[in-house]
């Protein structure tokens, strides 16, 4: 689902314009973005959170130039699912598949 998928489900199951569905859904994004980046973590409740995840260094390897090199440390964004979030899904795509 691409997110003019997402808008037009949006619109049509609240009635909402989808202009102002996609300006509120671009603000959401926008938020979570600008959260992130000012290190504050964004916490959903039922659907998950929008963290922060610290990478430790490490070694890497140039494998064009054969030779080691080394990652820093560095921080990355990602999204953590909630339970009941996970449970739901596990529980639909399983009897979707048929297996249970």
């Amino acid at each position: 689902m691409r997110k003019a998928d997402l808008v037009n489900k949006i619109a049509d199951k609240t009635g909402i314009a989808k202009v102002d569905v996609l300006v509120t859904l671009e603000a959401f994004f926008k938020e979570v973005k600008e959260s992130l980046v000012d290190g504050e973590n964004v916490y959903v409740r039922g659907f998950g959170s929008f963290v922060i995840k610290k990478r430790a260094k490490k070694i890497g390897r140039h494998i064009k130039k054969e030779e080691s090199i080394e990652i820093p440390e560095h921080y990355i964004p990602a999204f953590k699912p909630a339970r009941t979030f996970v449970e739901q899904v596990k529980k639909n795509v399983t009897s979707l598949n048929g297996v249970e």
